[in-house]
């Protein structure tokens, strides 16, 4: 089912999946005169659904990329910790946990390098 959702997303977020939902949508609109309102009420309904997916699935690749590309700087750089590679799959407790230290950490040596 992933696998069908991100083509899906995939494809809508590119231009010819925009002008595919256009075209539905001013089709679905052209057909309110003909007392099909509910039918357009209902497809225009499902296709902002399927628009919000769409945002939100790509708004979760483009997370996981940083993400990604964030744990390959902290893992080239010899002077850093490893430990917070993959932070983002702890428990939020854990994260801010985490982030109070590193925020404790970084204005310690704020408070040293004055």
């Amino acid at each position: 089912m992933n696998r069908i959702l991100f083509m899906a997303a995939d494809f809508l977020s590119r231009p010819p999946g925009f002008y595919v939902m256009v075209v539905a949508m001013v089709l679905c609109t052209a057909l309110v005169p003909f007392g099909l309102t509910n039918a357009v009420t209902y497809a225009l309904s499902v296709a902002a659904i399927v628009i919000t997916g769409v945002v939100l699935i790509q708004g979760y690749r483009d997370t996981a990329a940083i993400h990604a590309k964030l744990d390959e700087i902290v893992v080239s750089l010899r002077e850093t910790r490893n430990d917070v590679v993959g932070l983002e799959h702890a428990e939020p407790e854990e994260i801010r946990q985490k982030l109070a230290m590193l925020e404790q950490e970084a204005a310690q040596r704020n408070g040293q390098a004055t």
